[in-house]
């Protein structure tokens, strides 16, 4: 029978601030014994998700019953261990959940790290980083893993994070009461914080201690796993620049940061003077174009290979926004009459819309075409004018 600690030494504050310890666990029998009574001198608050362990890990979580444990028929992978345990701390009115790996590398004396954390900044999810450059027996692998997945973390998030593969983190539970998410295996810790962070949780860390004995056992795929995750960042950061990123931004210009952004991505950016000018130039030409309803999303995808700042691309786009979409309407409307002989629009109306030049749809698109390119072309010239006298480039 394996020993039963009696003393807990944070469980009171665990049960102050609902945190359950979540710990998945896959044919790690070795180790798992040593990982339990660690975590059990801090808290009883427990929940092991054995993922289908062929080894003797069933036996061994039989002389746990001071703790909770579920069993999954078959090995499912990490991260649905990581759901399962989400989904039962959540049906358990828990609040946050701290995961901890069973291999042994993560030590239970660094929960009440999380701990003085979550009480900081209550809501934030937090990661435990390691510090890969002193820890003894570091693989190779491991090292290199941590540079690419914090790479990728940034470009798709904005956010710095020191150790963004770690699974020593602490879950705030409550944003994932109505998430969804498509991985199944260790690439599901990406996707969790990155999906996080694109909602505005705060993304923090802590230090903690690792070790890397050399029985560790690792489940982990050198190839397929590897390839997974790199699949997982290709698909994030597409969706990163064509939706999460224009989004943020149009949310910051009609909450009121207009000024601020334009101080931050005019007068203090480091971009020419051509640049902007040009930036402002294909804002306007995207705001006109009869692209409705994915102009900004357009417009910002675009901005990032052409090497335009995407605020400023932005920022001008708006032209098209509802008072002004009649007189852009009208407009094109008279420039495609003027190209092909046709009906002028009979008379310029606030009321004017779509539906009104849906009889003559290739006069309309041909002037709206013509009208972007033009006044693209006025933007630019203008623009850079009054840059060169107002802005004195560095």
């Amino acid at each position: 029978m394996a020993a039963i600690t009696s003393t807990h030494k944070l469980q009171s504050r665990f049960e102050a601030l609902k945190v359950l310890v979540l710990i998945p666990s896959y044919n790690n029998a070795p180790k798992l014994k040593a990982v339990l009574n660690d975590v059990l001198g801090y808290t009883s608050s427990v929940l092991v998700v054995n993922d289908g362990s062929s080894d003797e890990t069933p036996q061994i979580l039989e002389d746990y019953p001071q703790i909770e444990i579920l069993h999954h028929q078959e090995n499912q992978g990490k991260g649905v261990a990581l759901k399962t345990g989400i989904d039962w701390a959540l049906e358990n009115a828990y609040d946050y959940l701290i995961s901890i790996d069973s291999d042994g590398q993560h030590l239970a004396k660094d929960l009440g790290a999380f701990l003085d954390k979550i009480e900081e900044e209550p809501g934030a999810m937090i990661v435990g980083a390691r510090n890969m450059e002193s820890a003894d027996g570091v693989p190779g692998g491991s090292s290199f893993g941590h540079k690419f997945s914090n790479f990728w973390f940034k470009l798709e998030t904005g956010v710095s994070l020191p150790d963004t593969q770690s699974g020593y983190r602490l879950y705030p539970l409550s944003h994932f009461k109505k998430m969804r998410f498509i991985t199944t295996r260790y690439e599901f810790e990406i996707e969790s914080i990155v999906r996080l962070s694109w909602k505005g949780v705060p993304m923090l860390w802590v230090p903690i201690e690792v070790k890397y004995p050399d029985d560790r056992i690792t489940h982990f795929r050198k190839f397929w796993d590897f390839f997974r995750i790199s699949l997982l960042n290709s698909l994030l950061v597409l969706i990163a620049l064509l939706w999460i990123k224009p989004r943020d931004l149009t949310r910051r210009i009609f909450n009121g940061e207009f000024k601020k952004i334009i101080l931050e991505e005019v007068l203090k950016t480091k971009d020419s003077n051509k640049t902007l000018a040009q930036s402002i130039s294909f804002g306007i030409f995207m705001g006109i174009f009869p692209v409705w309803g994915f102009q900004m999303l357009i417009a910002v995808a675009l901005a990032i290979p052409l090497k335009l700042n995407k605020a400023v691309v932005l920022i001008a786009a708006n032209i098209s926004v509802p008072p002004v979409i009649p007189f852009i309407i009208y407009f094109s409307f008279l420039t495609g009459a003027a190209l092909l002989g046709g009906n002028a629009f009979p008379e310029l109306s606030s009321e004017l819309s779509f539906e009104d030049v849906k009889d003559d749809l290739v006069q309309y698109y041909l002037g709206a075409v013509v009208l972007a390119f033009v006044s693209g072309i006025v933007a630019w010239g203008v623009s850079l004018a009054i840059l060169k006298v107002w802005r004195k480039e560095g």
